[in-house]
């Protein structure tokens, strides 16, 4: 449901938002059962990322994704007009985890668009900027 109008969610708004949420707990707690099981045998964490040419590629990756993802962060989240909210992803990305950070952003996202969405309509894409503040 929407804050404002208690409206139902449309479908395709709900189902995105719900597989985002789901994909977000994965990342969570995918990440940190591996990330609490590793115990250092082969060095330091980072080390460990580097282990290999596979995981090296693995890592450089995420890393490339991560960055990318605090890029779309703060030009999303000044769009959607939330300030300094969208700051709150960065150190969840790197903390936590990407897997983690960004299925929870774009949930959020979601939702704020479905608010703004005019009674009955699907959220806006963003494609045509309506409902999304410049």
């Amino acid at each position: 449901m929407t804050a404002r109008t208690r409206q139902p969610l449309p479908a395709t708004t709900l189902a995105a938002v719900m597989a985002y949420a789901v994909l977000s707990v994965a990342g969570l707690v995918g990440t940190w059962y591996f990330n609490l099981a590793y115990r250092g045998t082969d060095g330091t964490y980072l080390e460990a990322w580097f282990a290999n040419p596979a995981s090296s590629s693995a890592a450089v990756d995420v890393v490339v994704a991560a960055l990318v993802a605090c890029i779309f962060y703060g030009v999303e989240g000044r769009r959607l007009g939330w300030r300094r909210r969208w700051l709150l992803f960065i150190p969840l990305t790197f903390a936590v985890a990407l897997a983690f950070a960004l299925p929870l952003f774009l949930m959020l996202r979601e939702l704020q668009l479905a608010r703004e969405a005019p009674d009955g309509q699907p959220a806006p894409t963003g494609r045509t900027g309506h409902g999304i503040r410049r």
